[in-house]
């Protein structure tokens, strides 16, 4: 019988994966952003994420959120965590059937080293990064601004402000009826994965490139 850990974490750069095995990373909803940058850093070896979101799916949801169509009508935090164990079985992950308030921000996420904003409103974005910013200063939040329709890649950038990272094109918006779709919203998420990646190996280890080159 083969050694599933040893081998599922045989190509890793084990400086990297040390300080990605030691990290925790809070997402701050389970819809198309968060499910996947969730799936991203599952991939990627982080030893927890800390997932809140209060909502259930539905059919409409999976144009592109990471989840399948036996899971309709279960809540989105239990699906995603079933989703994520079948990608790695040694990542911790700690879900929370909730609505995020500013009340509850500090006691779901005080334990995370970095936030990821997944919200749909920006409302709630605002709410977040106003709360964030009062209790955890020094902590990163990567925040998603701009990912509706479809195309325009060279549009999508990253902004950064301190701790704060503004990652899509900031301007785009979806028409009334109509959902963001599969592509632009994973691009987007998954490069809030990959800057999570390497803001936690800066901090643990210091600036490090990667030794790939494809």
């Amino acid at each position: 019988m083969i050694d599933l850990e040893r081998e599922f974490l045989r190509k890793r750069d084990p400086v990297v994966l040390a300080a990605l095995r030691s990290s925790v990373v809070g997402i701050a909803g389970a819809g198309g952003l968060g499910s996947n940058a969730a799936a991203c850093l599952a991939r990627a070896g982080v030893g927890k994420l800390v997932i809140a979101d209060f909502d259930t799916l539905e059919a409409p949801d999976l144009n592109r959120q990471y989840y399948f169509v036996d899971q309709i009508g279960r809540p989105k935090v239990d699906a995603l965590a079933e989703n994520l164990r079948r990608m790695n079985p040694f990542l911790t992950c700690e879900i929370h059937p909730v609505r995020i308030v500013p009340d509850n921000i500090a006691s779901l996420f005080g334990g995370a080293d970095l936030l990821i904003e997944a919200f749909d409103e920006a409302a709630e974005k605002r709410m977040l990064l106003d709360a964030w910013l009062r209790l955890f200063p020094d902590r990163p939040l990567i925040l998603a601004s701009g990912l509706a329709g479809f195309g325009g890649n060279n549009a999508i950038r990253q902004r950064d402000l301190g701790q704060l990272f503004v990652i899509g094109d900031e301007t785009s918006s979806c028409e009334e009826g109509s959902a963001p779709m599969a592509p632009r919203v994973a691009a987007v998420a998954a490069m809030q994965a990959n800057l999570a990646v390497e803001l936690l190996v800066s901090r643990k280890i210091g600036p490090r490139r990667s030794r790939c080159s494809g």
